[in-house]
């Protein structure tokens, strides 16, 4: 009879061989793909700078899942970002640079540099300390390369989330306010600049008040322990609700294109009052 032992060294493998197999089946569908002769001709034009705004649409269709709680939609959403992965590495194999399997081996080496206390030191950690830590490993690879404390927040970023990072890493040298406080005063500062360029007609002024007002706000949600893109999603989609149930009662009334403000306020107050209710 098999031991218990045998079960799961038996089971394992099952599972490391079906992992092997799935993951080669996607890469072989990414060869195919950019095959140069029985390829799909889009496929076979892209390049790494024409594929990367897909890649960025595909993050944010998985936090969609997620906030959405659709475990299928998640399933299939992570499916494509890890297909978005596939494509980056098979282009540079294609150049020579490196391939899929140098993307997963050098992820796990990073994964177990950063995580002594699970792969070496075994010393116990919580979250928040072990976070730090992590922080404090980067700091030291940055300073050892000579670079700035903000070289390795990605450009690519949508520009609210890089200003609540940029923020974040220059607190780490106390390059900050010490309360919410004063990062309120501060906006109030921001907000009557932004007034003042408006009197003036001056667009590029405006804009750069604009910008200095959504800076703080991003700084602000970092004081206060707010992802400034989650609020904003949800900011989005309590919108989306809230204006469908106008259109809706519209609808209902037989209402169509441009409709008296106060009557449409109304109708948003009515869809507020009703997720209160709910």
């Amino acid at each position: 009879m098999p031991t218990q032992a045998t079960e799961k060294d038996r089971e394992k493998l099952y599972n490391e061989e079906r992992n092997a197999a799935a993951t080669q089946a996607f890469l072989d569908v990414m060869a195919r793909l950019r095959d140069r002769e029985h390829g799909c001709p889009w496929d076979i034009e892209q390049n790494f700078e024409t594929i990367a705004p897909y890649t960025i649409e595909e993050a944010y269709e998985v936090a969609d899942a997620i906030e959405r709680k659709d475990m299928s939609a998640l399933k299939e959403e992570l499916g494509d970002l890890l297909f978005q992965v596939a494509f980056h590495a098979r282009m540079a194999e294609e150049l020579g640079a490196f391939d899929f399997a140098d993307v997963a081996r050098a992820l796990a080496d990073k994964m177990i540099e950063r995580h002594p206390h699970v792969f070496a030191e075994k010393i116990e950690r919580t979250a928040e300390e072990q976070t730090k830590a992590w922080e404090t490993l980067k700091a030291e690879k940055r300073a050892a390369k000579g670079a700035s404390l903000l070289d390795d927040v990605p450009m690519a970023l949508p520009a609210l989330m890089r200003a609540e990072k940029l923020t974040k890493r220059a607190a780490r040298i106390n390059f900050d306010w010490p309360t919410s406080a004063e990062v309120l005063a501060k906006l109030d500062e921001e907000l009557a600049e932004l007034k003042e360029a408006e009197t003036t007609g001056d667009h590029d002024a405006l804009t750069d008040e604009m910008g200095d007002v959504l800076f703080v706000v991003a700084n602000l949600a970092r004081k206060l322990k707010v992802d400034p893109e989650e609020a904003l999603r949800r900011a989005n989609a309590k919108f989306t609700r809230r204006f469908n149930h106008i259109e809706q009662r519209l609808a209902e009334q037989g209402r169509t294109g441009p409709q008296p403000l106060d009557d449409m306020e109304a109708l948003w107050i009515e869809a507020k009052r009703l997720e209160q209710t709910k």
